[in-house]
């Protein structure tokens, strides 16, 4: 590591460290990526990719971007179906959520605050 406090990489080899997540509490202190502010994660999904189960009882605000693909976040009362690249939705504290890939797809998901060992399924 740098003493620089610079690092240097690519989402596609650094991600799967962290099941994706580049940047949060859970890297060591002094990695420039060590943040207790905010989490950052590259997911790149197969076609058909589901969440396992609903994230419940959430405590932390969200944003998921679409990179590429088609991609559908699931909701209480709906789907928001991300189509183009840029899409994006954003929910806060407490709505449950799951998560389709509808076709292959790369998405981009920041959620804040990064809570020290706090983990879903």
């Amino acid at each position: 590591m740098p003493s620089d406090g610079v690092y240097v990489g690519k989402a596609d080899l650094d991600a799967p460290e962290e099941k994706g997540w580049l940047l949060g509490y859970f890297r060591p202190p002094g990695d420039p990526r060590h943040s207790t502010d905010v989490e950052i994660k590259w997911g790149r999904h197969v076609k058909g990719d589901r969440r396992a189960q609903w994230v419940t009882g959430e405590e932390r605000e969200a944003l998921l971007l679409l990179i590429s693909g088609r991609f559908h976040v699931e909701l209480p009362d709906r789907t928001v179906v991300l189509t183009e690249p840029g899409d994006y939705v954003v929910w806060g504290r407490g709505v449950d959520h799951s998560w389709v890939a509808e076709q292959e797809s790369v998405v981009l998901t920041v959620r804040w605050p990064s809570v020290p060992g706090y983990a879903v399924p």
